[in-house]
């Protein structure tokens, strides 16, 4: 079992050069930061304003519309660096091999996951295609953001099989 508490050595050198990132791994991280922007500043405006008497209509709506691009972005990014919540307890204490083939067998049903969410998502575009969907007092349109929705979670699934499959091939 390992521990991760200080022993008491030196700590190992700081890298030379930070990570090298991908193009993905900054759009992710562009498109969800101007998101958490946006939405931020939209509601400490109407914070404000309700403050001093006067309203900013359809901040709600602004705010939920950055939410499809934090959302998205943050599961792309989160899946581009690995970094999904994770619980070692049982896989700790298992030989490296029978890790490596649940770590496949968790990468393929994660892309499944995905996929069968951004089916989900396709089905209702599909539904509501010509509903011209809107929000109510800004008409934002709903369309394009079930658009970005499907193609964040068939990225993210892609993402998972080709890491079930690049793990495989080791």
């Amino acid at each position: 079992m390992q521990n991760d508490l200080d022993t008491g050595e030196e700590s190992p050198p700081a890298l030379e050069k930070p990570e090298a990132e991908s193009a993905a791994t900054r759009a992710a991280y562009l498109v969800g930061g101007t998101g958490l922007f946006v939405a931020m500043a939209t509601d400490a405006i109407a914070v404000l304003g309700r403050h001093t008497g006067f309203t900013l209509l359809g901040s709600i709506e602004v705010v939920q519309t950055c939410i499809v691009l934090i959302a998205s972005s943050a599961m792309i990014f989160a899946t581009l660096k690995g970094s999904h919540a994770a619980v070692h307890i049982l896989t700790e204490r298992l030989s490296a091999p029978t890790v490596q083939r649940l770590a496949r067998v968790a990468s393929a049903l994660s892309a499944a996951l995905f996929l069968v969410l951004a089916a989900g998502c396709l089905w209702l575009v599909a539904d509501l295609w010509n509903g011209h969907e809107r929000t109510e007092l800004l008409h934002i349109p709903i369309t394009p953001l079930r658009l970005l929705q499907i193609a964040a979670l068939a990225f993210v699934a892609l993402l998972f099989l080709s890491n079930a499959l690049r793990r495989s091939a080791r």
